[in-house]
């Protein structure tokens, strides 16, 4: 029976054979990056519109780019930009997008559930690029991809995840995408940055930076999101690196082919040093790289009404 698929919200919604069918179809758009002349018509006449609430390098502009190699229509709308800045309302917003002749509609929010909200209310299809602390799931989905091309499978993989859990959408879209593929996945950071019941999404939590870290396959380091912090949750920068961040010593706890992984942005000397980032064992520039392939996959794969 074929399943039918009109929005990607989330991960935690995804089943194990969605997440390897986009992937796998990552890896046919990725063959275009490669091309000196990159264009395709897999979207030829239809209209990509992003509708960005929150500032992005990586996710907006590999959105666009995404769209416009596979021949789309593509347009950008910040928050300033917008009519919400006159008092209009989410939906509302949405459902003009949409009487435009939108196909797909991107949308970035510091609102957890805007994506699920607007969903019902608009024809286009609807791709999550990340709302409040919820989910990020194309970034999770690039990331199980950058580990899966590096590794082959990450059945029974250790990753470890390290940083600021409570306030990482990633985080969530990661332990939900990486436990359905058969990966384990440890979490570690300060108390005050790592979420209640977090267990219950099926990670675990460790005491301690290098009991998470110890033997992994992945080690991924998460961005300190000080602009959704309310309150000093911890006493220092400085303070936060020594016991939380990830240098050479640390990594060395890992396996010695373990992956270096980052969301981005990297605040350099903080989450990791200079020296992991520039490492052998990093593959953060790849990230970005397969972030194109993964949205791609992602807007194809809906425009032909998310079957499998």
């Amino acid at each position: 029976m074929l399943k039918q698929r009109k929005d990607l919200l989330g991960l935690k919604d995804l089943s194990k054979e969605e997440i390897i069918h986009i992937i796998n179809t990552a890896k046919e758009m990725k063959a275009v990056l490669g091309q000196d002349f990159k264009k395709t018509n897999h979207l030829q006449g239809k209209t990509v519109v992003s509708l960005f609430y929150e500032n992005s390098t990586r996710t907006r502009l590999s959105f666009e780019l995404a769209a416009k190699y596979m021949g789309a229509n593509a347009a950008n709308i910040s928050a300033s930009g917008s009519s919400i800045q006159k008092g209009e309302t989410v939906i509302d917003t949405a459902r003009t997008i949409d009487a435009m002749a939108t196909d797909i509609l991107i949308m970035r929010t510091n609102m957890s559930g805007a994506p699920h909200l607007i969903a019902p209310h608009v024809k286009a299809s609807v791709i999550n690029a990340g709302d409040g602390m919820n989910e990020h799931p194309t970034q999770a989905l690039l990331d199980l991809y950058t580990m899966i091309e590096k590794r082959g499978d990450v059945s029974g993989f250790k990753v470890a995840i390290i940083g600021d859990v409570a306030h990482s959408r990633v985080a969530r879209s990661n332990i939900y995408g990486l436990t359905k593929l058969g990966a384990k996945v440890y979490v570690a950071g300060p108390s005050t940055l790592m979420p209640y019941g977090i267990e219950s999404l099926g990670a675990t939590k460790c005491g301690s930076v290098g009991e998470a870290v110890a033997d992994a396959d992945v080690v991924m380091g998460l961005r300190l999101q000080l602009e959704r912090q309310k309150r000093g949750l911890f006493p220092t920068i400085r303070e936060y690196c020594n016991f939380f961040g990830i240098d050479d010593d640390c990594l060395k706890l890992a396996k010695k082919d373990a992956l270096l992984m980052h969301p981005g942005p990297v605040n350099r000397g903080y989450e990791l040093t200079s020296s992991v980032i520039d490492g052998k064992q990093s593959v953060i520039d790849e990230q970005v790289t397969n972030g194109v392939a993964i949205r791609m996959a992602i807007m194809y794969w809906l425009s032909q009404g998310g079957v499998i």
